[in-house]
């Protein structure tokens, strides 16, 4: 079930009357996440500073901003540059025992998505020669990336949020075209934590952009010092879900495809299919980090030619499961502009 409130800008008096009990609610969340940050600030609730750097990538909303690419090219790009990185996440919807699970030891992968989630599978994928750690307690990942393997410089993933770790540098994420939604906190919209935490990031980077400019203006007044980045997601490959040769997406153009996908806002991967000319006659979406089954795939063949999925539910998809369905992944890249400069400048805020 899509939550359009989350999104809505717009809402007649009627509908704001009925969400009242979730503005209750949102008023909590609020009020105890200014709360967390200001006694973590203060010192009264503990945290710990690792003898390396840390970089923590996160954002404001729940998912789709883009932060978990833009974690694979932070490290990727400062392990190109010599230092020894290595990953942290959570590994969300992971089933593990260990406190700290070895996703990826930066040469070969070891863990499955089930025991350490989709998205660290898919930032072993793209961030090659980069160690990725999984575990709740991200202050723990970070001792073993230093015991085990010498890093001088831990990246986590969604880390704005995770306060018991100390870090050098906070970048937050935001989806140009969806910004801020509603501006509201959770359950009442879609909002982690007030947009006044803005003024914790040192780096702001709008992915898809530009952002409305209600969402733009709040980000100028919050964050007037960060540093600004922007980037884009760019369709790189279409490659068979079973292996084989990739395709280029322009193949897409002018075919008839299913949208299959677990995401917080699929509408996002609907407009990528629509920018490379596909046109979406079926769909099946499920909640965001949804565990696939073989039931959840059945009689695909039916109902399209052709189903395209992300990597991000590729990593969870027997190949067996889809049947006669030709089911085929999207590789996305993230492009951003003035690289350099960005790479520059987060290695001279480490130093």
């Amino acid at each position: 079930m899509r939550l359009s409130w989350l999104e809505s800008r717009d809402e007649t008096r009627l509908r704001a009357a009925a969400l009242l009990p979730l503005a209750a609610v949102a008023g909590v969340v609020g009020g105890a996440a200014r709360a967390r940050r200001a006694l973590t600030r203060a010192g009264v609730l503990g945290s710990v500073r690792l003898s390396g750097r840390v970089v923590s990538v996160g954002n404001l909303t729940l998912g789709g901003s883009g932060k978990t690419p833009t974690v694979a090219w932070i490290a990727g790009e400062l392990h190109r540059r010599g230092h020894k990185v290595v990953i942290a996440s959570r590994g969300y919807a992971g089933r593990r025992r260990d406190p700290v699970l070895v996703v990826s030891d930066g040469r070969f992968v070891r863990a499955r998505a089930e025991t350490a989630g989709d998205e660290p599978m898919v930032l072993a994928a793209r961030a090659p020669g980069v160690p990725v750690l999984v575990g709740r307690d991200r202050a723990l990942v970070g001792l073993r990336a230093l015991s085990a393997f010498g890093a001088d410089v831990l990246v986590l993933d969604d880390g704005f949020q995770h306060l018991r770790l100390q870090r050098d540098v906070d970048v937050v994420t935001v989806d140009g075209s969806f910004g801020f939604g509603n501006g509201r906190l959770l359950p009442r919209g879609p909002l982690r934590e007030p947009i006044g935490a803005l003024r914790y990031a040192d780096a702001v980077g709008v992915v898809d952009g530009p952002l409305p400019e209600s969402d733009a203006a709040r980000v100028d007044g919050e964050a007037p010092a960060a540093y600004r980045f922007a980037a884009r997601r760019r369709p790189r490959a279409l490659r068979p879900l079973a292996g084989g040769d990739a395709s280029s997406p322009g193949m897409l153009a002018g075919k008839e495809v299913g949208l299959l996908a677990a995401l917080a806002r699929p509408a996002s991967f609907r407009r990528t299919l629509a920018s490379l000319g596909a046109h979406v006659v079926a769909q099946r979406v499920f909640r965001d980090h949804h565990r696939y089954r073989a039931r959840d795939l059945r009689g695909l063949a039916r109902e399209a030619p052709l189903w395209v999925t992300t990597e991000k539910d590729a990593v969870k998809i027997v190949p067996g499961w889809v049947g006669r369905a030709e089911v085929r992944v999207l590789s996305i890249d993230l492009e951003i502009e003035d690289a350099r400069g960005f790479a520059d400048w987060l290695e001279s805020r480490l130093r």
